[in-house]
């Protein structure tokens, strides 16, 4: 994700950072380059022309450190209001209500939202420690309830049983209730794919949702759509009162468009990013790693962090202990 924006950013902020001052003259032609790279990346043009005045306003406006070059600065800039745009830090999801704690799920056709759920759930039993339960509501997509009670299966959720003839709100009224019995932390409600120009399915999904008042209302929505992602969204968000945004596919998206337009133009913050098709590669959002991503700076704490949860930590010190001692380091140490 973002390799074009990326290499379109890092050549055009090259050309800035041999410069003596920042100057409105010096800075022009990389602002071109910046606002060109980030239209190529799909990104809707109000949020490119917005996120242009801010750095230009910055760039000039500011007293450059002494510890750092103008070039330097001018990078340091762009990274905030990169970060800024996204919306500056995490946005982890609401788990302080009273259990179970409802996660709904919306969202077009085909966006991935029940593998998503799936992810999810085991992003919460996994690092947030939660007893997660899910059900489809879906009854329209042949196949949708059997296809999650399968990836329920798969990551060790509660899956509760639900079928086509029933009606979406008495199905997630019934899983409910079901939930506070077996005690889950969380329930996840995966719903049926829809347009927000369908009135009477977004009538629907408005029903639902006041009739169960979930804490978190999730849209689940495919990078690689790009600006239009996020208008989907906003266009969801007018319909239902969205606490946040998942983005998936994004290891097929090079552009980006979409996760640097969410937040400008739905106000709602990005809160989990689906990196793969595997039920573990589900991430959260954090803005200000993937601006240094963008910049070519790298992203070294998330690589820490599944570092630590994916290398076994007795073996990795009996390892360290057999080299200490001259022990030979075989395959087996090289594929572990």
């Amino acid at each position: 994700m973002f390799d074009t924006l990326t290499e379109r950013l890092t050549q055009s902020l090259r050309n800035v950072t041999g410069s003596g001052q920042l100057t409105e003259d010096n800075i022009k032609d990389t602002l071109r380059e910046v606002r060109m790279a980030l239209l190529e990346a799909d990104v809707a043009l109000p949020v490119t022309r917005e996120f242009i005045a801010k750095v230009k306003e910055e760039a000039l406006g500011q007293e450059v450190m002494t510890q750092l070059s103008p070039g330097q600065a001018f990078v340091k800039i762009v990274h905030d209001e990169l970060t800024k745009m996204m919306g500056e830090a995490n946005e982890s999801l609401d788990l302080a209500a009273k259990p179970p704690v409802v996660v709904l799920l919306a969202g077009l056709q085909g966006a991935g939202k029940t593998t998503t759920a799936a992810k999810l759930a085991r992003f919460l039993q996994e690092r947030q420690k939660k007893k997660v339960a899910m059900v489809s509501a879906d009854v329209y997509r042949p196949a949708a309830i059997k296809q999650l009670q399968t990836v329920a299966g798969e990551v060790g959720a509660i899956f509760f049983e639900s079928n086509a003839n029933e009606k979406p709100i008495d199905i997630a009224n019934r899983a409910i209730e079901q939930a506070k019995i077996q005690f889950a932390d969380v329930l996840i409600v995966d719903t049926a794919g829809r347009l927000h120009v369908d009135d009477d399915m977004m009538d629907e999904i408005k029903e639902l949702h006041a009739a169960i008042k979930p804490t978190e209302t999730l849209f689940v929505v495919d990078a690689m759509t790009g600006q239009d992602a996020a208008n989907t969204a906003k266009a969801f968000n007018d319909a239902l009162p969205l606490t946040g945004v998942i983005l998936t596919k994004t290891d097929g998206d090079a552009r980006g468009g979409a996760a640097l337009s969410v937040r400008a133009i739905t106000g709602k913050p990005i809160k989990f990013l689906g990196m793969g098709e595997k039920l573990d590669a589900l991430e959260p959002f954090h803005p200000e790693r993937i601006a240094q991503r963008i910049l070519g700076m790298g992203d070294v704490l998330s690589l820490v962090e599944e570092l630590e949860r994916k290398v076994d930590k007795e073996k990795a010190e009996k390892m360290a202990k057999k080299l200490q001692k001259g022990g030979s380091f075989n395959f087996e140490d090289m594929l572990m």
